[in-house]
């Protein structure tokens, strides 16, 4: 007997194949007991095959499930040294058949069972093997080292959504790198990622990402395995099943009389991580910058999702702040998935705009966005979901979004010109961009807005000349150039106002000595939308005396909110900061209580639950907000039946 110490004791129950070249415990128990480790050791391929011929005459019958273990591992072993798809195929079989989830549960291994979770493995990396890359999910047969295998397919397992499935890649040996946290679930089945090929766009200026990999479950699976798997002649099926429909009650059934009782694995942050990969240039923030036009080409789209709408769920539209991108959502939106109620409940849609355009008309841009969007889908009438948006906004994107949900009157536009927009000589065009634009309404679909970060009386970065210099050399829409020619050409007294394109740009916009920010900060969210603030800063010092180094606390305070969340030690970027991510879960999960018409007693999510892992809240109209019951004049939304995506069985 030799001590260990604790993590060597581990190693030594644990070892397998599937962590290196030594067998587990159990498989050289097996082989030395019916005599067959020196055969391994000398000629791998006949002790497999004498092992398997064992199995067969049920040798130590009492012990079948260690002997399909250890030809389930034996197998893997060997595939491994030969790189053999056929004997990586045959491993994931005896894997299956020594879990036999189907099964009588005296034919099943017990749940405590150290190989339980090590079948699970062999059997989720052999087929990662044995199918390879992309995954060819059509009928097929197979030769093994014992006989053959046929697997049939269901071709409408390839539609999710009424999107067709392409581009089947593994997830197994993926190393996730740009995600603060790696999120799976773990079960059957090999962990898989497809392209949806998106034929016709929900919208024309919202559609699913191009370069979506949805997660997906790949299973194989035969009827009585373990009197299958010793024939020579076998016949099993291939099952695709997407996360949203195999994580509704984490059970599916892979045939209409053969009901499943088992959970699927996936691997959903490295089908996202590999979706972010694929899709993400990351010059298009400077591209979406310094180019005004970059969205006007009219295959961008400015709304885009990670998966198609569908009825009862409420959206909420992230909008990316100044030289960002919808990418810098991503941590957050992983993050938040994993929440079965806001999965369940929400989807979300990301907006994109050039950030150096006006700040009014990439606002106008995303309104429109919206309001397609929305009526693409049917409208409020066919979901009223649709008419429970929740808008969070970083950045500049906190100012868009502010835009969206104020009754502005004349106010915004009497700020910048001291002329009534009537008196301006302007085409007809000209006069309706500034009417929407500089006038705009509440959007009646918007019901809660989250600034994060949001220079609110403007960033004192703007006033810097590198910004100056940076604004330059934005390049406007041509409409945004002409209308503010009609504008200077109009009166002698608007032109002294020295509107340069340059200075109508979203940075100059951003000055807190500028017009625009200073007469937008004056007019309040309208009472009927909730509205919250998310506000870092760098440090411990006095709040008004902090900055998250583009923004103060100052400017970012707004007094009027129901909740305001100060987090500390974070910089501007805190859209990935966990009490950042914390809080706008507590947002949507008791947006979503009142939506139903649920009191909240003492709320779904307290403020107390932030606070606890380090979040400061702000004494605001709204303390105690989210305590007591809803106070809601909306209709509760109505229950919606869980429906199966085209191709469930």
């Amino acid at each position: 007997m030799t001590p260990l110490s604790l993590g060597e004791a581990y190693q030594e129950h644990s070892r397998s194949a599937l962590s290196g070249r030594t067998l587990s415990n159990t498989t050289h128990t097996v082989l030395q007991r019916l005599n067959l480790l020196t055969p391994w050791e000398n000629h791998p391929t006949d002790a497999i095959a004498a092992l398997r011929r064992l199995t067969q005459a049920r040798f130590y019958a009492q012990g079948l499930g260690d002997q399909l273990f250890a030809l389930a591992e034996l197998s893997y072993m060997h595939a491994r040294r030969h790189a053999d798809r056929a004997e990586f195929m045959a491993a994931a079989l005896y894997a299956y058949a020594y879990l036999n989830p189907n099964g009588p549960p005296s034919d099943q291994p017990d749940a405590y069972n150290l190989h339980v979770r090590q079948a699970c493995d062999l059997y989720m990396l052999a087929l990662t093997e044995a199918f390879g890359s992309p995954v060819n999910l059509t009928p097929q047969r197979w030769t093994l080292p014992f006989g053959t295998l046929d697997l049939s397919t269901t071709p409408s397992q390839l539609v999710w959504h009424d999107h067709v499935l392409q581009d089947i890649r593994p997830m197994a040996r993926l190393a996730v790198r740009g995600l603060e946290n790696v999120y799976s679930h773990t079960g059957l089945g090999e962990p898989v990622g497809a392209l949806p090929h998106v034929e016709k766009p929900e919208s024309s200026s919202f559609q699913i990402t191009e370069k979506l990999r949805v997660p997906l479950n790949l299973l194989l699976s035969l009827d009585n395995p373990r009197q299958q798997v010793l024939t020579s002649t076998l016949h099993g099926r291939l099952d695709l099943t997407a996360i949203d429909e195999g994580l509704s009650d984490r059970t599916s059934a892979p045939s209409s009389t053969a009901p499943r009782s088992f959970p699927l694995q996936y691997d959903q942050t490295a089908a996202r991580a590999l979706s972010l990969s694929n899709a993400m240039d990351w010059s298009t923030e400077y591209k979406g910058f310094l180019d005004g036009r970059f969205f006007d080409n009219g295959h961008t789209p400015q709304l885009a999702t990670i998966e198609p709408h569908q009825v009862g769920r409420m959206p909420v539209v992230l909008i990316h702040g100044t030289v960002s991108s919808p990418a810098r959502w991503a941590n957050m939106v992983n993050d938040l998935l994993e929440d079965p109620e806001i999965r369940n409940h929400y989807e979300f849609w990301f907006f994109s705009y050039a950030t150096g355009n006006p700040i009014p008309y990439s606002a106008l841009q995303l309104r429109h966005a919206i309001e397609k969007a929305v009526a693409d889908l049917g409208g409020v009438r066919a979901d009223p979901a649709l008419g429970n948006i929740t808008l969070i906004g970083h950045s500049q994107g906190g100012l868009l979004a502010k835009m969206l949900v104020i009754q502005s009157g004349d106010k915004l536009w009497n700020g910048l010109i001291s002329r009534p927009l009537s008196d301006l000589r302007l085409t007809a065009e000209a006069h309706t961009l500034l009417q929407d634009a500089l006038f705009p309404s509440p959007l009646p679909e918007a019901k809660e807005v989250v600034f994060i970060s949001t220079p609110q009386h403007g960033s004192y970065m703007a006033n810097f000349s590198l910004a100056r210099l940076v604004g330059r050399m934005v390049t406007f829409p041509l409409t945004v150039r002409e209308v503010t020619k009609q504008v200077l050409a109009s009166d002698p007294n608007v032109a002294r106002l020295n509107m340069n394109p340059w200075r109508v740009g979203s940075v100059y916009g951003m000055s807190p000595h500028g017009r625009f920010i200073q007469s937008l900060a004056a007019i309040p969210v309208t009472p009927d939308v909730r509205t919250h603030s998310i506000i870092p800063v760098l440090g411990n010092q006095d709040l008004q005396d902090c900055n998250d180094g583009v923004v103060t606390y100052a400017s970012a305070h707004v007094p009027d909110v129901d909740s305001e969340l100060v987090v500390r030690h974070s910089g501007h970027s805190t859209q990935s900061n966990p009490i950042t991510i914390a809080e706008i879960r507590r947002i949507l999960r008791n947006h979503l209580a009142r939506a139903q018409g649920v009191p909240l007693k003492d709320g779904v999510i307290n403020q107390s639950d932030i606070t606890a892992i380090g979040g400061q809240f702000v004494p605001t109209r709204g303390n105690g907000a989210d305590t007591g019951t809803a106070e809601t004049p909306q209709t509760p939304l109505p229950a919606v039946p869980a429906k199966p995506i085209n191709g469930a069985r």
